[in-house]
């Protein structure tokens, strides 16, 4: 992208901009994922069904997430943002609305499809923007998209409690997140690519030393992503709980993950990268070992609740080992969230899968096991307790004495 030049306040904004589209983009993921059991019974399809179905944003987020950069290149950074969480916002519309399970997968591969560009285009303004800060704000930024979630979340317990229809209650969402998506996109960063800049490449291979590094993401994300958009489910269908403590289930999983988040640069400082995720993996193994045994709904919630504490540092520290990891940083940063980002869409399908074959419990017997991988393999994150090089682009603003 161009060097424009920002003086330190307009990078300011910047941040506060990209936090509220962060948000923005959690809210609909809140939205979608307590109505899932409305979803499943409206389209009258079986868990196993639903899990295919939750396999399709996956699909259409890793076919869609490389034209992502190209838009950008194409449109520049502002404008490619705006267009691109506009069509997430009105994506949540479409899972409602779906009769049946081919209308429920298509819907479902928009709706990837939209998630996974406008997550690349919000995640690459952040960067931007902390370059520019020359400090750590990628953990809050996270904390800000857990923040929407739970706030998604919790409108769509409201409305679950209450009985209202999806279709209604998403096409208000979606209404309302639309426009706060377009204001908030006013004041990021309008970056433009240089004339002799060339399109990204629509597909690159992660370096080696990324692998490791992706996999315990993968770990981390896969929890996140079965937990979302099953645990209103397995309280409803394993402990036979109420739809509204069942959708309060996956409010009670977000707000951890945000105050987690929020919090977690300053446990990281102090702490360091290995010992937050060692920790972190032992909250989330404890927590799914309490959602596997516990035979009552508060117990449940308890576990969901321990499991999005425990794991919800692990993505923003596995980007921060990345960048340290090789001689590409770039490179080793996209291809450990190309395989976190599957993760968390594969890891609905591959949930509903196992439980249709076997039973939710087992199913998430899995995750805990994953959760627990974490305690093994945090020490592959150690390059990210490394102290931070200095980062200097064309255009950076030149920090002044904070007020």
């Amino acid at each position: 992208m161009s060097g424009t030049v920002y003086d330190l306040r307009e990078v300011r904004r910047a941040r506060y901009a990209v936090g509220a589209v962060f948000a923005v983009h959690g809210a609909v993921t809140g939205s979608f994922a307590t109505r899932v059991p409305w979803i499943q019974d409206h389209a009258g399809v079986s868990a196993g069904q639903l899990g295919l179905a939750l396999a399709f944003p996956a699909l259409g987020a890793s076919l869609a997430m490389p034209l992502a950069g190209r838009i950008s290149h194409r449109f520049g950074a502002r404008n490619a943002l705006r267009g691109l969480i506009t069509l997430w916002t009105l994506s949540l519309i479409l899972p409602s609305l779906a009769p049946n399970l081919a209308t429920l997968c298509l819907a479902l591969f928009t709706y990837g499809a939209t998630a996974g560009m406008s997550d690349v285009a919000m995640n690459a303004l952040g960067v931007e923007v902390e370059a520019r800060l020359d400090r750590s704000i990628m953990s809050g930024l996270h904390g800000m998209w857990s923040v929407g979630a739970l706030i998604g979340s919790a409108a769509g317990t409201v409305a679950a409690q209450l009985g209202s229809d999806a279709r209604l209650h998403h096409a208000l969402a979606a209404a309302v997140l639309t426009l706060l998506g377009l204001a908030a996109c006013r004041w990021v960063l309008d970056l433009q690519p240089a004339e002799d800049e060339e399109p990204p490449p629509r597909f690159a291979l992660p370096p080696k030393s990324a692998l490791l590094i992706g996999a315990v993401g993968f770990f981390a994300v896969f929890a996140e992503g079965a937990s979302l958009d099953w645990s209103a489910v397995y309280l409803r269908d394993r402990l036979g709980a109420s739809p509204g403590l069942a959708a309060a289930c996956t409010t009670a999983f977000t707000l951890t993950m945000a105050l987690a988040r929020l919090a977690g640069d300053r446990v990281i400082d102090r702490y360091g990268a290995v010992r937050t995720v060692r920790f972190g993996g032992v909250l989330a193994t404890a927590g799914g070992l309490t959602v596997v045994l516990a035979d009552r709904p508060v117990l449940t919630m308890t576990g969901f609740a321990l499991m999005g504490l425990g794991i919800a540092v692990v993505v923003p520290l596995c980007f921060a080992a990345a960048g340290h990891s090789g001689p590409n940083p770039s490179l080793a940063i996209a291809g450990v969230a190309t395989i976190t980002y599957t993760s968390g869409l594969v890891a609905p399908g591959a949930i509903g899968g196992i439980a249709q074959a076997t039973s939710l419990t087992v199913s998430f017997a899995l995750v805990t096991l994953l959760s627990a991988g974490l305690v093994v393999f945090a020490r592959v994150l150690r390059a990210g307790d490394r102290e931070r090089p200095k980062v200097s682009l064309p255009g950076a603003a030149v920090p002044g004495p904070r007020p």
